[in-house]
């Protein structure tokens, strides 16, 4: 199959391509610079260079398209208005896909808290959803919560306040649930999705990894398995705003991710069910091994661009 990965520049992007290379397919990326495509997409031939938020560049990345992985966000920026910018990129690209003859888009939002409204990330990813689902007959969206692979944003962000935090203030959200994922299974849903019979598509699927767990008890295992015992301060109030830009200076994170992103823990993020993982035939790593993976990602990409003395 002929297949388009958008956000080849990112972590899950770049990760995807070689094994989607590896089933046999023909691959063609879209980036906004070639500069940006790095890691494993880097050798990638066929990349065009646009933008979904203007639409430039779109008409001839979907051109003999099949399958086309949508994998953009724009949540990370000077202004607070993403919702708007993700869902105008996201139309733009649904309506290229559509008069292209694209059978297929594969998309990878976010997890739904089930009893309460979601957060304006979460929207975001919900709106973008439905926009895809509803442009392409045979698309399937994917919703995942944490991450676990070394190039995770929010991985790497938990890491470095475990490393760097001398105190673990903890608010009220430090109780609530997810199940995080091993990057690995993450690809293998993805893979899978490109050539997935047609009952399993036309709609979204919530993916996670097979361990229940709280926030704090994932910061937790993960001080474990650093061998580093930073102390926790439970607190009864939410700290959200003031906790964002304070931890975004100690970990080096854009503000503007850190944010929204912190605004998605005041709920549980829980999948509706558990039939992902047999229906695209994926099996799932548990926590600490999916950890251990991911921070000898990060040890080795760290050697890489670590300067000659």
């Amino acid at each position: 199959m002929r297949i388009l990965v958008t956000g080849v520049s990112g972590y899950v992007g770049g990760a995807l391509v070689p094994r989607l290379v590896a089933e046999g397919h023909e691959i063609r990326g879209f980036a906004r610079t070639r500069e940006r495509v790095t890691g494993p997409a880097r050798d990638l031939g066929d990349v065009v260079l646009g933008d979904a938020e203007t639409g430039v560049g779109l008409d001839r990345a979907l051109d003999g398209i099949d399958v086309a992985y949508y994998l953009l966000h724009s949540m990370a920026g000077p202004d607070h208005d993403f919702p708007k910018r993700e869902l105008k990129a996201a139309e733009n690209f649904a309506g290229e896909a559509a008069a292209a003859g694209v059978r297929r888009i594969v998309y990878l939002g976010g997890l739904l808290p089930q009893d309460t409204a979601p957060s304006r990330h979460l929207a975001s990813r919900l709106a973008v959803e439905d926009e895809l689902l509803a442009s392409v007959a045979g698309s399937i969206a994917f919703r995942a919560s944490i991450v676990i692979g070394g190039g995770s944003r929010s991985f790497r962000f938990i890491v470095r306040l475990v490393e760097r935090m001398p105190i673990m203030a903890l608010p009220p959200w430090r109780d609530n649930r997810t199940q995080p994922m091993d990057g690995r299974d993450l690809l293998e849903f993805l893979v899978a999705a490109a050539d997935a019979p047609p009952e399993l598509s036309g709609r979204s699927w919530d993916i996670a990894g097979p361990e229940v767990m709280t926030y704090a008890e994932m910061i937790d295992r993960l001080s474990d398995i650093l061998l580093i015992k930073v102390p926790r301060l439970p607190l009864g109030f939410s700290i959200t705003p003031i906790a964002a830009v304070l931890t975004s200076a100690l970990t080096g994170e854009d503000p503007g991710l850190v944010g929204p992103l912190m605004e998605s823990l005041e709920h549980d993020l829980l999948p509706r069910d558990d039939t992902a993982a047999a229906a695209f035939g994926v099996r799932l790593h548990d926590f600490d091994s999916a950890v251990e993976r991911a921070l000898r990602e990060l040890e080795d990409e760290e050697r890489r661009i670590k300067p000659e003395d």
